[in-house]
């Protein structure tokens, strides 16, 4: 049975609180950065890198020890400190808020885990083990990453312009998914992959017509 609900978090411009300053809670806080999310870091000592990226507006950096007004308006929280006493402490304090919370390497204090995650542009992909086995999650990554390439990339940035062109111009839903299944299962993916990028145009003006002009 699935412990966990497997959910996509939109975090742009949301406090996100990271409890530790360490290399841990370093790796945090970049992939956080990378979601757009505002970052409020609590701890006596931080790297290097946050230190910097505190100076350099990046994030917010607080350096002393956590305390529950910390808490404040979080909506996600991460707690990655060295100290076990902290990190339940962090746990309990926000499951009492009922604050999304992770604490690194115990997914005993969580109530969500973060999966390792495969992304290529618009694309991306978890792999989760329910925190049974997070290395194992990782070598399933690594092992479909030769598979998912830069070509899908490309290829999502161009069905970005086309759904909106079908959205506008074709408008029974049949026709839509019909569509939008030719593409998907078109050979455009293995173009991209080799460059054929005249090869690509033309399929796709085969499936959408003369009303269709690429960006």
């Amino acid at each position: 049975m699935c412990d966990y609900y497997p959910v996509y978090l939109k975090l742009r411009d949301k406090k996100c609180l990271v409890v530790g300053g360490g290399k841990v809670a370093e790796r945090k806080v970049k992939t956080l950065l990378g979601c757009g999310a505002g970052i409020y870091v609590v701890s006596p000592e931080l790297t290097e890198w946050m230190d910097e990226a505190a100076a350099a507006g990046k994030i917010t950096a607080v350096r002393r020890n956590y305390t529950p007004t910390d808490l404040e308006n979080a909506f996600l929280v991460i707690g990655a400190t060295d100290n076990d006493r902290v990190n339940r402490r962090v746990a309990e304090e926000c499951l009492e808020r009922n604050v999304l919370v992770n604490i690194a390497d115990d997914t005993a204090k969580c109530n969500f885990i973060v999966p390792a995650v495969l992304r290529q542009g618009p694309l991306s992909i978890s792999i989760s083990t329910d925190g049974k086995s997070p290395m194992l999650a990782r070598r399933i990554r690594e092992e479909l990453e030769p598979s998912f390439g830069p070509e899908y990339r490309e290829f999502l940035d161009l069905m970005g312009d086309i759904r909106e062109h079908v959205i506008q111009n074709v408008p029974e839903e049949d026709k839509r998914k019909d569509v939008f299944r030719r593409l998907v299962y078109s050979d455009i993916i293995e173009l991209l992959r080799e460059g054929q990028h005249e090869k690509v145009k033309e399929r796709i003006s085969h499936v959408l017509g003369s009303g269709w002009t690429q960006s």
